[in-house]
């Protein structure tokens, strides 16, 4: 009887830990899937926020960091961990590099507004906390491995700051000197905006059925 009642309480708990690790399975594949929605919705917030022509600028340093990350998955043409979920390269991760990119943009927007304080520290250090989260689910569910999403996010990192470097150092000048580089500023920026939502519908909800 006490050897029947062992395996009953063994094959409970074994139940009870296959049951938990389907469910964090399953969370955190719908989360991996939500991340590249999650910086659609992001800039959109950060848009209806701002609604200035710096967000416009970021609209547009979103369709170069993704071109960028795709010219250099053409030249490294690094393998992904399991090639049948994914055909392409991997190295960097696109993902990784868009979420850090986002991630960037939300604190420097942040500090403008609310300035250097104890608050917008903390706050920081939580976005990026969720942004390395979020980029760690690629690891996990297979995508890529851990170098290729600790490039994509050096590199999102790297090229926001220098995206926003440029418009503070040299384009806001010319920006407001110049009537005609606010012409093509806005026209730049409302076509980055159009492409975005395009590449939105034709790769991402493509990805999300394979």
């Amino acid at each position: 009887m006490n050897s029947a009642g062992n395996e009953g309480v063994r094959f409970e708990g074994l139940e009870q830990e296959v049951l938990m690790n389907f469910s964090s399975a399953g969370i955190q594949a719908t989360l991996n899937n939500l991340s590249k929605w999650l910086v659609a919705v992001v800039f959109g917030i950060m848009f209806l926020w701002r609604h200035d022509i710096e967000t416009l600028w970021a609209f547009c340093g979103v369709v170069v960091n993704d071109r960028l990350s795709t010219v250099l998955k053409g030249i490294l043409n690094h393998e992904r961990p399991v090639l049948s979920l994914r055909s392409d390269p991997g190295m960097p991760s696109s993902h990784a590099q868009s979420i850090f990119y986002t991630v960037i943009f939300c604190i420097i927007s942040m500090v403008e507004y609310f300035g250097c304080n104890g608050i917008t520290a903390v706050t920081s250090v939580l976005i990026i906390a969720m942004g390395s989260y979020f980029s760690w689910l690629r690891v996990s569910q297979r995508f890529h491995t851990l170098n290729q999403v600790a490039v994509g996010a050096v590199l999102g990192f790297c090229f926001s700051i220098f995206w926003f470097w440029l418009w503070d150092a040299l384009l806001i000048k010319a920006f407001i000197a110049h009537f005609w580089v606010r012409i093509v500023a806005v026209v730049a920026a409302a076509g980055s905006c159009v492409g975005f939502l395009l590449y939105v519908v034709r790769n991402w909800v493509h990805d999300n059925k394979h």
